[in-house]
């Protein structure tokens, strides 16, 4: 009896996350992005106002989708890190109004260190301004999670993943977020913080 209760729970310690990896990689290489109230560029590090290679290929992804008139309105979000002289939501947004889109159409949320936070400072700009539903631009195996604690904050979301950059079809980075997304859905959900920020690369 023991020795079933042990293979069993040994099977499900392999076959759930190796699942939660197929979840990922599936909506990171099959999301289709829908017409919605607004679209979110999650926040990655940005060097003094420069954003880095992830950061920015998020932005072209941001203004391709603008430009195909899935939304009128964009919220860039993210915080500074410690000595930062701007942070990831304003760089995202000077780099969006130097692409011709106008400043009127771009509201910068300078909040969120990960990407909970970043939900949550989403979620209250949403309730304030009745954005309903959400399109977020970010790493495609980061679409998942992200979808998914949008949702879980009442929000309607789809993903528009990135196209290029670093992040783009790693292993590494796809092992990452099948922990990441774990750590949420079993702890996350009652309020944990995951700490998503690894040199230029914000899961």
């Amino acid at each position: 009896m023991v020795r079933r209760i042990f293979r069993i729970f040994l099977i499900l310690l392999i076959v759930f996350p190796l699942w939660c990896t197929t979840r990922i990689w599936w909506t990171g290489t099959h999301a289709r992005a829908e017409q919605s109230d607004a679209i979110v560029v999650l926040g990655a590090a940005q060097f003094d106002g420069r954003p880095s290679a992830v950061l920015e290929a998020r932005l072209q992804q941001a203004l391709k989708v603008y430009q195909a008139h899935y939304s009128a309105r964009i919220i860039t979000v993210g915080a500074g890190a410690p000595g930062d002289h701007t942070t990831e939501a304003d760089s995202s947004k000077r780099w969006l109004k130097s692409a011709g889109i106008p400043a009127g159409s771009i509201a910068a949320l300078p909040q969120g260190r990960d990407t909970l936070q970043s939900i949550q400072a989403i979620q209250r700009y949403s309730e304030e301004n009745r954005v309903r539903s959400v399109l977020i631009v970010t790493d495609p195996w980061h679409c998942l999670r992200a979808e998914t604690m949008a949702r879980d904050h009442g929000l309607k979301a789809s993903c528009a993943p990135t196209k290029i950059g670093s992040t783009n079809g790693s292993i590494r980075y796809l092992i990452r977020e099948t922990g990441a997304y774990l750590t949420y859905v079993t702890l996350g959900r009652v309020g944990i913080h995951l700490s998503d920020r690894g040199s230029s690369v914000a899961l």
